[in-house]
């Protein structure tokens, strides 16, 4: 059994390591995000704070069309009982839970490479 800890934050912590956080992006950032964001979807679907920081940080911006296909890989994603989903929509992955219609992280083409995603138990192509 392998008794190492997988949790980066956790091991930093245990060992004395100084943990760092992503630049939370400005108040204007946010809201112009959030604006865009419930402007497409009306409220159908929400961004974690954790969501909102990442698609801030690696400058993912996603057009009205583009989150519009990610609520309708959402809905597929319901239909088939999946609770947690990876969505990819053009060069975006997008962990999002089903249940609660909230996008928990963003991922860009860059960041893909050598990326494992855990916690999902299903992924929808849109």
């Amino acid at each position: 059994m392998d008794n190492r800890i997988q949790n980066n934050k956790i091991a930093d912590l245990l060992t004395g390591q100084q943990v760092t956080r992503a630049p939370q992006p400005t108040v204007e950032q946010r809201e112009k995000l959030g604006a865009d964001f419930r402007a497409v979807l009306q409220d159908r679907l929400k961004l974690s704070g954790h969501a909102e920081t990442r698609l801030q940080s690696r400058n993912i911006q996603l057009e009205g069309d583009q989150w519009e296909r990610v609520m309708q890989g959402v809905e597929k994603a319901a239909v088939k009982g999946a609770k947690e989903s990876l969505v990819m929509v053009d060069d975006v992955a997008l962990v999002v839970s089903v249940k609660n219609r909230t996008v928990i992280t963003a991922v860009d083409k860059q960041m893909l490479k050598d990326n494992v995603f855990t916690n999902i138990d299903s992924a929808v192509i849109v």
